[in-house]
Parts: C-alpha cells; structure tokens; sequence
C-alpha cells in the first residue's frame, strides 16, 4: 500500500494553502492564531467566500454545489484549515445536515435548503441530546404529536434539549423527536424534524461552560406548532436519519491539524525549558503515527463508501493528543495562564489568556462526536474482534 500523496494531491494542498493565505481576512487570522472564537460575522463571511469557491461543502455531490472532491482531498483541505488556522465550514451546515437532506431529503426540501446551508444564510445547529438522553441518545423524550388543522399537518413539539452548540446563532434546529411512545424499541418510534427558531414556544438559554465562554445552549420547546413538511425521512424512522448523520459527522474525526496547531505554539514558548520540548516531540512522533492510520483508513474509502470502524481509533487518539498537546502549551505558558484567568474576560484577547480555557474545554471532547468508552466498543467489536 502506498501511502505517499500523489503529485495532484501535493498539488492540491498548496492550491488551499495559497488560497487562505490570500483571501483570509486578517483580523479573522489573528483570533484563531490566539485561540480564540471567532465571531458569526467572521465565520459568516468566511464561508460564504469558500461557498463562492466551490469549497464550502466538501462531501456534497456537484449536483448541489460541491467540489467532488476525493476523501483524501476533503483531509487535505481540512487539515490546511486547522493548520492555518481558518474557521472550518459550520459543520452542523455542512457535515451534518447537508448529506442528510441530499440523502433523506425531499426535492423540495432540498431546492429550499441546501443552497442557503452552504452559504450559511442559514445557520443550523443539532437537537439531539437531552437531561438524560445523551450517550443514549434512543432515550429521547422530546415529544411530537401530529395534527392537522385549517393551516394543514403539523406536529406539536414538547420537551427540552440540551449542549446545543452555537443555538444562539443558529436560524434553525434539526432535532429527534419521538412520535410514537408506544414503539417496542425505542429507536423505532423517533422522528427526524426542522425546526425554526423563531418559531412562538421555542426558546434557548445560554449555558456559560468552564472556559467561561458562550457556545452551549438549552433549548426549550412548548407547544411549537412545527409544519408536517419539515420531516426528513419517514415517520417513525428517524433513527436511520440520525445514523446517517452521525456517520458524516466523523469527517477528518483526528483533527489532526489542529493539535499540529497547538504544538507550533508550544515550540515557540520552550526555548528556556528543553524539557517541554521533548515532550512535544513526543507528541509529535504519535500524531505522525495517527496521521499514517488516517491515510490507511483514507486509503481504504477510495474503495468503499462503508463506515470504517478505525475512525473510531483516529476519534480516540486524536482526542487524547490534541487534550495532551493543550496541556503542554498551558505548561508551556507557566504561571502566566493563571494570571490571564485572573485578569477575567479581557484577558482572552492575550493568546496567554486562551491557553487555560481551551485546556479546560477540550476536556468535554472525550463527550461529544461519540463518548470515548463508545468507541473503545466499537474498537473492542469490530477491530478485535472481543
């Protein structure tokens, strides 16, 4: 198996390099270099830019406005993302919700949704997880009772969910509702809805998490009168909508470049403590090992369209590398972490001030894209065959 790029892949990679060198705005630039959050305004524009390029949207066919790009080209394009750094395409637009749609989707809902998904004049964000429906996510309670009136069918949506990343920007929420409570197997009786969020009964409260930043939301929905032709899929069969969705969430799932990201930074701070250094080089030899596993698995989907279960290997030690590569650069930065932090807020426009809070936050990626234990049993299952 020969691992090595191909010339037209060396040369794609710089075609993306050269690309977000010129057309990146500089203030845009700068708050991902500190680690910062960008604001909508910034990721807004700078998708719309790649959207403008044919880039926004790396998995979607051409048929509705994609590259066509190959597995490796889509790795490449996002590994130069994270390595620049640029803000990535909002993945709940793009990685998310975009295939279900192409895939489950109506013609209509597709004419009417997909080309403002990419340009992100539609912001979207997921309502899956609920107050005890999180790794179970089968054990959703939000309820949707159908009906039809003088204004047509319609589902009445009840319930809370919660962690909804960015709802605070977003326009609208694609979420897993049950429909029918009296299914025997409760993946049988959920149901794939949209949701606009400026629809009466829909509310969302911000959660502050331990970086001390706004990403997270609950989302309250009472009595929201939701139109019948928002389902995606068949009643009742939203669990194989979701399935599908969680598969086309595990794009370049190592995320790779930017734990490369993170290690530049800590390099440029151990000149006065070698020790740090090779524990950096450290890291580096393991991601260089977890970059080839990618490519094998890369590789692999050149041939086959089907869910490779190594991704969950490339979920869990990019997890680990990129949590230990933030623990580095707050050791790295030493005890002016702390006195960033105890500056308050203000501090986060000091790259010392980020080190800390993104150490914090990255705890939580053990969580989200798949818990850690449920990969080590998909790894157990399906590699090792235990």
């Amino acid at each position: 198996m020969d691992l090595r790029p191909s010339p037209e892949e060396v040369a794609f990679r710089q075609e993306v390099r050269d690309y977000i060198r010129a057309n990146l705005a500089p203030e845009t630039h700068r708050v991902m270099i500190e680690g910062r959050i960008p604001t909508k305004g910034q990721v807004v524009a700078w998708q719309q830019a790649l959207n403008a390029r044919g880039w926004a949207t790396p998995a979607w066919p051409s048929e509705w406005g994609g590259p066509g790009w190959s597995p490796v080209q889509r790795a490449v394009f996002l590994d130069e993302l994270h390595q620049a750094p640029a803000p990535e395409p909002v993945s709940f637009n793009v990685a998310m919700l975009g295939p279900v749609l192409i895939r489950y989707g109506t013609q209509a809902q597709k004419e009417r949704f997909l080309p403002a998904t990419a340009n992100l004049d539609i912001w979207w964000c997921q309502g899956f997880s609920e107050p005890g429906a999180g790794s179970d996510l089968a054990a959703v309670r939000t309820s949707a009772v159908r009906g039809h009136d003088a204004d047509g069918d319609h589902f009445i949506v009840d319930g809370q969910k919660i962690w909804q990343g960015m709802a605070h920007h977003a326009d609208w929420m694609f979420t897993l509702v049950r429909t029918d409570p009296q299914a025997p197997k409760k993946q049988t009786g959920l149901s794939f809805l949209l949701i606009d969020m400026t629809l009466p009964g829909v509310t969302a409260r911000p959660i502050i998490t331990i970086d001390g930043r706004h990403e997270v939301n609950e989302v309250f929905l009472d009595n929201v009168r939701v139109p019948a032709d928002c389902l995606v899929g068949a009643e009742n069969d939203g669990w194989s909508v979701t399935k599908s969705l969680l598969s086309s969430e595990r794009t370049n799932i190592a995320r790779i470049g930017m734990t490369k990201h993170i290690l530049r930074r800590v390099k440029a701070m151990t000149s006065d403590d070698p020790s740090l250094g090779v524990k950096a080089a450290a890291i580096e030899a393991e991601l260089k090992m977890l970059e080839v596993t990618q490519l094998r698995v890369l590789d692999a989907q050149r041939h086959s369209d089907g869910a490779d279960p190594r991704s969950s290997v490339l979920k869990l030690k990019g997890v680990e590398l990129r949590q230990a590569a933030s623990e580095l650069l707050v050791a790295a930065c030493g005890i002016d972490t702390l006195r960033a932090e105890a500056a308050g807020p203000e501090a986060i426009a000091d790259p010392l001030g980020t080190a800390l809070p993104n150490y914090a936050i990255l705890r939580a990626a053990s969580i989200y894209g798949g818990a850690s234990e449920v990969q080590k049993t998909i790894v157990a299952k399906n590699i090792l065959g235990l």
